[in-house]
């Protein structure tokens, strides 16, 4: 396994929608394992591949917080929302490719998603809580959006000109 460098926006590839995965291969478990790997690494609860540079439909994530508790790895290709809750929450959201930067966004309370497996098997579970709003954030991503998308324009050019030095000062490091 691998830890993979995570793009830091603005970049146009985290802008850009991923493209279907049309199969799973030793290739696609090798990167699935990687993102894995960067995302614990980080340390985050989600990852989307676009996020380390490839435009394919695949997420990562562990919502797993509790101190003892296992935990719960998933890998998530082509995952889509097949049902809302009209119900919403809110939830303060960063991103690994938004480093040290928080805002609240409101989305549904709960969602049931459909996704294939690294077997190639479909599979579907509702999620409530931090995980909705987990595969949510990371299912945007797929789709070329962030987070600070959700937030009114000064906000989202104040985050991005943090993220426009900070990645001037680590060019210069």
């Amino acid at each position: 396994m691998t830890i993979r460098p995570i793009l830091i926006h603005p970049d146009p590839r985290l802008k850009k929608v991923a493209d279907p995965v049309t199969a799973v291969d030793d290739a696609l478990r090798t990167l699935a394992a990687d993102m894995l790997e960067t995302m614990y690494d980080a340390p985050g609860i989600g990852l989307a591949a676009p996020q380390v540079g490839v435009m394919q439909r695949i997420i990562t994530m562990d919502c797993v917080k509790e101190e003892g508790e296992d935990p719960r790895p998933m890998v998530l290709i082509n995952p889509r929302v097949t049902w809302a809750s009209e119900e919403t929450s809110s939830y303060e959201e960063g991103c690994l490719s938004i480093p040290e930067q928080y805002a609240d966004v409101e989305r549904p309370a709960e969602v049931e998603v459909t996704w294939m497996d690294l077997d190639g098997a479909t599979q579907s579970e509702r999620f409530g809580g931090l995980w909705a709003t987990c595969v949510q954030h990371e299912i945007d991503h797929l789709d070329g959006k962030l987070f600070i998308d959700y937030l009114g324009s000064m906000k989202r050019q104040m985050i991005t000109r943090k993220m426009q030095k900070l990645k001037r000062e680590r060019a210069r490091a």
